[in-house]
């Protein structure tokens, strides 16, 4: 199909998606085979071994790259897998400058593994692009962000940035997993490579890990196709299909999850025993019109205050629609308390000097009735 005139809901639901050819069967099949039958020496339909490639796997891979608009896109295990693929590229004594508050698995990485093999890692609050510019070095290779941050919902001017990065041929690679390529596209604003936790929204129904780096130039994608086959943190047939599947609902997914985030945040802005609410899509968000620039829509992320760990405790004790535990971007509300979950590898000073504390939670707002969903908060905060 013509994927360039194809609206977004269109091409989440047909590229890559295609009917197969053999049976005609709508639903793209799961192609579990760890190897692939050759006729002669040298010759194949295309496959050999399924670490290399798999016909499920290059329909994800075809889909993902639509969706956000890039010449292609590399798959891998987990969110972190991809992550892990984007600084392989690099060499030691290269420089990466990256947002410093970051989702914590991804300091854990570049801090704790990467900085033994010779990378150096700066970390600065890239929502001031002046940050930015004075934190490149003659070495600096990559700027790596993610806009809205984890779980501060800071946001970082993408365009702005690459507009810094780009003169120097420094990369700008932009972690768009919160907004989903549904409501932000990193590489239309200047961005090199987008990357995601396929995980969340765009699977969408919590069952499956994954990972996607979306390229822009051929070079990215030689070197991703490479280090797949190389390294092997492949995502499974059966984990593509998965997203495949969920892909299918983004756009109808992610209109609800933003209707009922603006609701929740709206309810939480107006409760007594919330300190403070952290969501762009509020007018007092310091970001707000840069949220209104960059992104389609608001979203479902939410973080906010309840004061102490305490309180914060006594709340999620209560929870009943919501689900307590980590992740997000599943059909089900999910709620977290980031300085024991996603941040708890940061460090109790590496929490502070960001501004994660320990009466923070934070909510993934799923597409169950709105009501239930602030029904259920109301009763869960009255426990504080």
């Amino acid at each position: 199909m013509k994927t360039k005139k194809a609206g977004f809901a269109t091409r989440a639901i047909h590229v890559g998606q295609e009917p197969d050819q053999l049976t005609g069967a709508v639903a793209p099949p799961i192609f579990a085979t760890s190897t692939f039958v050759q006729q002669e020496i040298g010759k194949h339909k295309g496959y050999e071994y399924a670490r290399v490639s798999n016909p499920t796997r290059d329909r994800l891979e075809q889909n993902l790259a639509a969706l956000e608009g890039g010449v292609a896109a590399k798959v891998f295990a987990s969110g972190m897998a991809a992550i892990n693929a984007i600084v392989t590229t690099l060499k030691a004594g290269d420089h990466v400058v990256c947002g410093h508050n970051l989702y914590g698995g991804t300091p854990r990485l570049f801090n704790q593994v990467w900085a033994d093999f010779g990378l150096e890692f700066s970390y600065v609050d890239t929502s001031e692009v002046r940050n930015v510019e004075r934190a490149i070095q003659k070495n600096t290779r990559m700027v790596f962000i993610e806009t809205p941050t984890n779980p501060l919902m800071a946001l970082t001017d993408i365009q702005a940035v690459s507009r810094v990065c780009r003169p120097k041929k420094v990369d700008l690679v932009v972690d768009n997993t919160f907004m989903s390529p549904y409501f932000q596209q990193p590489i239309a604003l200047g961005a090199d490579m987008v990357v995601h936790s396929t995980t969340k929204f765009l699977n969408g129904h919590s069952d499956g890990l994954g990972g996607v780096v979306v390229c822009t130039r051929p070079v990215q994608v030689e070197k991703l196709a490479f280090l797949q086959k190389a390294a092997g943190a492949i995502l499974s047939p059966f984990e593509c299909w998965l997203i495949l599947r969920g892909v299918k609902t983004l756009a109808a997914r992610m209109k609800q999850h933003d209707e009922s985030g603006r609701q929740v945040a709206a309810f939480l802005a107006g409760h007594k025993k919330v300190k403070k609410v952290f969501y762009p899509g509020l007018a007092d968000h310091p970001q707000h019109d840069l949220a209104k620039r960059q992104m389609s829509g608001f979203g479902a992320m939410i973080s906010f205050e309840t004061g102490s760990l305490s309180n914060a405790n006594k709340m999620l004790r209560r929870v009943k629609v919501c689900s307590l535990g980590e992740s997000l971007g599943g059909v089900e509300t999910l709620i977290s308390h980031p300085a024991t979950m996603t941040h708890a590898a940061v460090g109790e000073k590496g929490r502070k000097a960001i501004g994660i504390t320990d009466g923070l939670v934070r909510i993934s707002v799923g597409i169950e009735d709105v009501g239930d969903i602030v029904e259920d908060m109301e009763q869960a905060l009255a426990g504080i």
